[in-house]
């Protein structure tokens, strides 16, 4: 597997499992395998999730507030 299928898969994981639970999945939504793997292919899990798009990143957030569009 690529490192670029690696990635596809891992995000595939975290926007399956959002679907699947409604909200934005955690560590423990995950077995202990299947977590290592996400970090393993996108980071640590808050940049895990943001490459998944399920989470915007600090400077984004930066950027927003300091434009005045931040999502309310």
């Amino acid at each position: 597997m690529t490192s670029e299928e690696k990635q596809f898969w891992a995000i595939k994981c975290l926007r399956e499992k959002k679907q699947e639970l409604g909200h934005i999945p955690r560590m423990k939504d995950f077995g202990e395998a299947d977590r290592s793997r996400i970090k393993a292919y996108l980071g640590p899990w808050p940049r895990a999730l943001e490459a998944a798009g399920l989470k915007k990143g600090k400077m984004e957030q930066v950027r927003e507030k300091e434009t005045g569009q931040e999502q309310r």
